[in-house]
């Protein structure tokens, strides 16, 4: 405690010139990147729609009131942002209470079925539920050929948005819900089934109980993600169903003045939403955690459904499932190593299969470079971000209770408030000219400008994780290297930081992943030269209905991205998840 309540000026006076350098250069760099990047480019955006001719002006406002097309696309997603809670709430506590609660034979299965959109989303996992539903769709010619007077453009608007949506956001319920079912206490369950209560009563008045602050935050999270959503209204929304994202990108695209305020509105819009709900979800955070009564927790028992009707009809639900999440994944693979012709006719024949479409990634450099691309932003904003948080955290713990480290941590929470496009087009207007801070060049599509978006959005993610295991190290091996005559450089370096790599590690592995595969932020600030894998696919996938080559190409690329996040995730949660098998 007492090196927390040194003053500032004694703790530099103690330190040496080598540590006094050091320290300016961080605090330089944090504050130039802080303001530069994060604080100046949103106070733009705000001055983009609050002024206009230099003077104060809602003509912003009154612009975006007047575009039909923005108005419908708010509405859009003030209509799709409700029912996805809905249908994803429905659909995610399903898949919990099928593969961890009930006892459904096939359950270890099922469970890998249902958490393939773990390994693959956004923009790849919209690719493939279109190849499936789409006009030339497999499903759609297969029930042509029995309905031969079906409407073949079936598969776009609100529903296929919603569809697409529905078994794509269930990946939080398939972590956090599952993590809060085995908080449940069996001993509980057994104690209301002992006093006659029904199943269908425990499950409501006992186990769902200690669900709900899990489900609550999960909830608010997939509305977030309803209002946010990007790639599946590109691509399969059509004209008539287009939300705030797509929207901001197209405004945003256009060259007049009056085109970008509507732009910076709509995702001012969007950020007010969003702190909302994040307000919303914090507030339910900290009413606590429902807690079991008994003084001795026992590992939950799956439940075996005593109705053999309601027991069949859950089984038959549960694989229905089970083939909705897994067909996409498996034609996927399997396409991937067809020829153009088959693909065309969205037809399989083994007899054709061969390494072809793997061949030409790796052969032709417009198929390649982008895969490319998107590899190396993502590892070095990884690892760039991870450094920055590390220092940061460091600073925070030894310093929490000063005004300088508050500052600092909630600065770097900020991004957490925005969505990544309310970010992006903040950097797009903000970076469009020169700016004395950012060393007199614009940076607008420039290589610099997208690491700085992937950074700024996986900042808070990176700093709740890394914070979380920081004050988790025991302070004794810190003190112990002090007092044997180690400096603080020297202890972070030697004794504290090889604690933190297996989490420090963990966390740069996930933000690579998250990365690789980006559309949203690569949309707005990707360079034109240089395409990311996501803009790369999104510009394939549009062209699914006419180039099986192409197709074929966006194939290879889901697959490849499919190996690489299950090797992330086995790295990250491998051992954990041995160790509650063996559990």
């Amino acid at each position: 405690m007492q090196a927390i309540k040194t003053p500032l000026k004694v703790r530099l006076a103690r330190m040496t010139p080598g540590q006094m350098v050091l320290f300016c250069v961080c605090t330089l760099v944090f504050v130039w990147f802080i303001l530069a990047c994060m604080v100046f480019p949103i106070i733009n955006l705000l001055k983009t729609v609050f002024f206009e001719n230099g003077s104060l002006s809602l003509g912003a406002f009154n612009k975006l009131l007047k575009s039909k097309k923005a108005m419908k696309a708010l509405q859009n997603s003030f209509i799709l942002a409700p029912t996805l809670s809905i249908t994803v709430g429905l659909v995610g506590i399903s898949l919990v209470l099928i593969t961890e609660y009930f006892d459904i034979k096939g359950a270890n299965i099922l469970r890998l079925g249902y958490m393939t959109t773990l390994i693959y989303g956004g923009v790849t996992l919209v690719s493939g539920y279109k190849f499936i539903y789409s006009n030339m769709g497999v499903l759609t010619n297969l029930m042509a050929n029995i309905f031969p007077n079906m409407n073949k453009n079936w598969f776009t608007g609100y529903w296929a948005v919603l569809f697409v949506m529905t078994f794509s956001c269930t990946s939080n319920h398939m972590i956090f819900l599952r993590n809060a079912m085995r908080s449940v206490d069996f001993q509980t369950v057994e104690a209301a089934r002992n006093m006659g209560a029904s199943q269908w009563y425990i499950l409501r008045r006992v186990v769902l109980p200690v669900l709900l602050p899990s489900l609550f935050a999960v909830t608010i999270l997939t509305f977030i993600t309803g209002l946010c959503a990007m790639s599946a209204p590109l691509l399969v929304g059509g004209k008539d169903f287009q939300t705030i994202n797509p929207m901001i990108k197209e405004f945003a695209d256009m060259t007049t003045t009056s085109a970008k305020s509507i732009a910076a509105t709509l995702s001012l819009v969007l950020g007010l939403a969003t702190m909302l709900l994040l307000a919303i979800m914090t507030a339910i955070e900290r009413r606590g955690h429902y807690m079991s009564v008994s003084t001795v927790k026992t590992k939950i028992v799956k439940q075996k459904i005593n109705n053999p009707v309601v027991n069949v009809l859950v089984h038959i639900y549960a694989y229905v499932l089970f083939v909705i999440y897994v067909v996409p994944v498996v034609l996927i693979v399997l396409f991937s190593f067809s020829d153009s012709a088959h693909i065309q006719q969205r037809q399989l024949d083994f007899s054709t299969f061969s390494l072809k479409n793997y061949g030409e990634l790796l052969s032709k450099t417009t198929a390649y470079k982008p895969f490319l691309v998107s590899i190396i932003y993502s590892a070095l904003a990884a690892i760039i971000v991870g450094l920055l948080v590390l220092v940061a955290c460091r600073y925070i713990t030894k310093r929490r209770n000063s005004i300088a480290a508050t500052t600092l941590e909630y600065s770097l929470m900020l991004p957490w408030l925005l969505p990544s496009t309310m970010i992006a087009l903040s950097l797009m207007l903000a970076f469009n000219q020169p700016r004395w801070y950012m060393f007199n060049k614009p940076l607008i599509a420039t290589l610099q400008l997208l690491l700085i978006g992937y950074v700024i959005i996986k900042l808070p993610f990176t700093m709740r994780m890394t914070k979380a295991a920081f004050f988790g190290l025991d302070n004794a091996l810190e003190d112990a290297s002090r007092n044997l005559g180690a400096g603080q450089l020297y202890t972070f370096r030697r004794v504290i930081f090889p604690v933190l790599l297996p989490t420090v590690m963990a966390i740069a592995a996930l933000n690579f992943n998250g990365l690789l595969t980006d559309y949203d932020m690569s949309a707005f600030l990707h360079h034109p030269a240089n395409p990311t894998l996501g803009v790369k696919i999104k510009s394939l996938t549009e062209e699914m209905g006419n180039s099986s080559d192409g197709v074929a190409l966006t194939f290879v690329y889901a697959v490849l991205m499919m190996i690489i996040s299950a090797i992330v995730l086995y790295l990250v949660y491998g051992r954990g998840g041995r160790d509650n098998i063996k559990e």
